[in-house]
C-alpha cells in the first residue's frame, strides 16, 4: 500500500503501464546498474540485488530494472543519496513508515533502485518472491497472467498498479511459506542467502559491505 507519509518527488506522475516480452539484455542491464551503484557507495552497500519481475528469466515485465539496495539507515540520506546522484540516480520516493524505504531512478526512468534497512522484511520478500517465480512454473504463470490483466486497466500511477498486485503477491508468498520456502533459498524474515542454491548470473550479493558476482 501506499503509506500515509509517501512523498513522491516532483509529484504524481501517470505513465502508461506496457508489458514486454522477456529481454535477455535485462540481466545486463542490472549488472550494469549494480557496478555503477557499488561503485558510487563502495562499502555501505550491503547487498545489491536483481528483484523484480525482470530478474526472472522467460517472463514478461514492465521493461523497467528494480534494483535492491541495502544500507544502514535509509533515512539518513545524507550518508548514500549524494553519492547515488553523483551517479547519475535521482531521489523519487520517501517513505519512512515503511521501513525508511527510499527509491530512487535512472533518468531514462528505466530502473527503479529500492533502498531499505538489512533488518527490513521486505528484504526477504523480495528475494523470496524473486525465487519462487523462477523455479515455480505454475506461479510465474499466474503471476504473469495478473500483471498482463492490470496493464490493460486505467491507472492514476504506476504506484496505484503496483498496489492492485498485493493480492497475488501475498498470495505467493503465502505459498513459499506454506512450502517452507524449499524452492528458494531465503528466509522471509531476514533474507538470508543459503550458499547451496545456484543463482542467475545477473545476481549480485553483498556480503559486510563487499560485493562480489555469483558464477
Amino acid at each position: 500500500m501506499i503509506a500515509d507519509d509517501t512523498e513522491l518527488i516532483g509529484g504524481p506522475e501517470k505513465r502508461e503501464i506496457v508489458i514486454a516480452e522477456y529481454d535477455p539484455s535485462w540481466p545486463l542491464r542490472f549488472r550494469q546498474h549494480a557496478s555503477a551503484i557499488a561503485g558510487a557507495l563502495q562499502a555501505r552497500a550491503l547487498r545489491i540485488e536483481h528483484i523484480g519481475s525482470t530478474s526472472v528469466p522467460g517472463l514478461a515485465a514492465k521493461p523497467i530494472i528494480d534494483v535492491l539496495l541495502v544500507v544502514d539507515q535509509p533515512g539518513r540520506e545524507d550518508t548514500y543519496v549524494p553519492a547515488l546522484e553523483g551517479a547519475g540516480y535521482v531521489l523519487r520516493v520517501r517513505e519512512p513508515s515503511f521501513d525508511q524505504h527510499r527509491m530512487l531512478r535512472s533518468p531514462g526512468r528505466d530502473m527503479h533502485l529500492h533502498v531499505f534497512p538489512p533488518t527490513s522484511p521486505e528484504v526477504g520478500r523480495y528475494l523470496v518472491l524473486r525465487d519462487l517465480l523462477r523455479s515455480d512454473p505454475d506461479a510465474r504463470q499466474l503471476y504473469a497472467d495478473t500483471t498482463r490483466d492490470l496493464a490493460l486497466r486505467d491507472w492514476p500511477t504506476m504506484n496505484h498498479y503496483a498496489d492492485a498486485k498485493t493480492k497475488v503477491i501475498e498470495h505467493l508468498l503465502a505459498q513459499a511459506s506454506e512450502a517452507s520456502c524449499s524452492t528458494c533459498p531465503h528466509n522471509l524474515e531476514l533474507g538470508d542467502h543459503r550458499e547451496d542454491v545456484e543463482q542467475q548470473p545477473g545476481d549480485y550479493v553483498g556480503r559486510g559491505g563487499g560485493l562480489h558476482h555469483p558464477g
